[in-house]
């Protein structure tokens, strides 16, 4: 098993930045030598062992989707659909039903189909670009960077703590729970540790009166300003879930996230929500402090 997540990560690392709406991305994208040996190798194994690498190698390209881009946004039935095309690559393979380079164009425009419809900006973005696209990546920062531009007295800090895109790692929340405080967080593909969960904040259920606080570093409302701007973008359910996140906030909780959102922060009620802000970096962007009153 382990020979063979090596060659999967070996695989998708050859084809790394390539850009799938390329003219010629048919000839630059793929397989490298020794994958159709690989997943042929599969035979010998059971069902289960099959089901955990077809979910390793579509974890892996949805990690590279994500590096290439941090605005790609793949809900649960995208990932479900990403699932399903690599297990019609390891059946074509196993099963030997067509040539190499026929599976390969298969799998390759399956790929490029998928992205074109769960994330339609992708083909306005890269159809006319290099055979390499440049990423747009989304870093992970240390807790202490983290606590210092949200702005948080963690000695005072409302239990429990929720962390909206808390990273690969979630660092901040392990910072919290070495702190002894009750502390959770989720992303797109964290890491297997029990407090960290796997889920996308537009569908993620936050609850009603359920959290002490709430944290987004660089998360949530960054993708949400990007979604403003842009002309097709999801603004709308963003907008939505921005309330239900500060619906879910106890009485007297916080929501601390940054940037700020001024287009959508001037409209709170004030009676309901108090709203403090910190300008940080160069003063062009700030960290905001949302407090449910009742």
């Amino acid at each position: 098993m382990d020979d063979l997540k090596r060659s999967i990560d070996t695989q998708i690392e050859s084809n790394q930045g390539k850009n799938l709406f390329h003219e010629a991305a048919t000839q630059t994208l793929q397989f490298v030598q020794g994958t159709i040996r690989a997943i042929e190798s599969i035979s010998g194994l059971s069902d289960e062992q099959v089901s955990v690498l077809i979910e390793y190698a579509s974890d892996k390209a949805l990690r590279e989707f994500c590096r290439i881009n941090q605005y790609f946004t793949f809900n649960s039935v995208a990932r479900q659909e990403l699932r399903s095309i690599y297990t019609e690559l390891f059946l074509n393979i196993k099963n030997k039903k067509a040539s190499g380079d026929s599976i390969r164009e298969v799998h390759f425009r399956n790929i490029q189909q998928w992205l074109q419809q769960t994330n339609p900006c992708a083909e306005k973005l890269y159809l006319s670009g290099d055979e390499d696209l440049q990423a747009i990546p989304c870093a992970e920062y240390s807790a202490a960077i983290q606590v210092e531009i949200l702005q948080m007295d963690l000695s005072c800090i409302m239990e429990p703590v929720l962390d909206i895109g808390c990273g690969r790692h979630g660092n901040l929340v392990k910072c919290l729970r070495d702190k002894g405080l009750e502390a959770y967080g989720f992303d797109r593909l964290p890491d297997g540790l029990p407090y960290l969960t796997s889920a996308d904040w537009l569908e993620f259920q936050y609850g009603v009166s359920k959290w002490g606080t709430i944290v987004s570093h660089l998360g949530f409302s960054n993708h949400f300003h990007h979604h403003h701007l842009r002309e097709d973008g999801d603004f709308v359910r963003y907008a939505e879930k921005y309330m239900e996140i500060l619906g879910s906030l106890k009485q007297g909780g916080s929501f601390h996230y940054a940037p700020g959102l001024q287009f959508i922060e001037a409209h709170l009620n004030r009676d309901l929500y108090g709203l403090s802000e910190q300008p940080f970096g160069n003063e062009r962007y700030k960290s905001i402090m949302i407090i449910r009153l009742y």
